[in-house]
């Protein structure tokens, strides 16, 4: 696997970064964020704050919100529009909302000089974001929120003539990757915090971050960065190049630009002794 520098390959790592740039009045701030794991961003307390997702419209917003302008009419495409199940006055609400229907983007603005943090809900279509808004005396800034929930785990396929997986073993697998996306593990899974670096392709960082026993499965989660200054493209099968029982492979991203990190999840059977 080596980083792609073809013309076609660098007009869309261009059109990403463009997309990804805001206004230069405003600040950025990305957040990789994860179906239902809370993630950290500041929020301004003199100015508004703008709160996007990355390839997806903002479709609901949820938390203690004072007050809402974004009305309760169905936008075009027949979502309903942020804020629109807040009630129109909440005197001991954190936060004043505003929406862009038309773009999908909402802001925010606190509404007291309070210190604590603001809880807040986003949702597009097909994830909720959960944000702690950490208050502080910033510009304008604008959060754009990535999702890094794992795509659909892609078994491998079995050797020919061999029987594939059986329903409970696609549940379990499913389990064990919720588990590890998550870091909510159930008891009857034991985690071991490895931090081993392993060698991969050139221009790129590579380290086992932690190893899941249970279920008859081993999960292992891997930190990958580009090191290059080149996109990088990822495939499923790319990490099923060793002897060690791949069951299947999820991988958060698909195109890594210079500089960005992804994780990266393996599931092996457990091999009785």
């Amino acid at each position: 696997m080596r980083a792609n520098s073809s013309p076609r390959m660098a007009a869309i790592a261009a059109l990403l970064v463009t997309t990804l740039t805001p206004p230069a009045t405003d600040a950025l701030q990305l957040v990789d964020a994860s179906d239902g794991v809370s993630v950290e961003a500041i929020l301004s307390i003199k100015e508004p704050t703008r709160i996007r997702i990355d390839g997806a419209p903002i479709t609901d917003v949820f938390g203690n919100i004072h007050s809402s302008h974004c009305g309760a009419t169905p936008s075009l495409n027949g979502t309903t529009p942020a804020g629109a199940s807040t009630p129109p006055t909440n005197p001991g609400g954190d936060i004043v909302l505003e929406c862009d229907r038309d773009k999908g983007e909402i802001y925010i603005r606190p509404t007291a000089a309070s210190t604590r943090p603001v809880n807040l809900f986003v949702s597009s279509a097909t994830a909720t974001y959960t944000l702690l808004l950490r208050r502080s005396d910033t510009p304008a800034d604008t959060i754009v929120i990535r999702d890094r929930t794992p795509k659909a785990l892609k078994p491998l396929a079995p050797t020919q003539g061999a029987a594939g997986p059986s329903p409970n073993h696609i549940r379990s697998m499913k389990a064990m990757l919720v588990a590890m996306a998550s870091d909510r593990v159930p008891p009857d899974i034991r985690v071991e915090e490895t931090n081993r670096p392993v060698l991969l392709w050139a221009q790129t960082r590579f380290a086992q971050i932690r190893q899941y026993e249970g279920r008859g499965l081993i999960g292992e989660k891997y930190l990958l960065q580009n090191l290059s200054p080149d996109p990088l493209q990822l495939a499923e099968q790319e990490f099923d190049r060793e002897i060690g029982n791949v069951a299947g492979v999820a991988l958060e991203t698909h195109l890594l630009r210079p500089g960005e990190s992804t994780s990266v999840y393996v599931l092996r059977r457990e091999v009785a002794p």
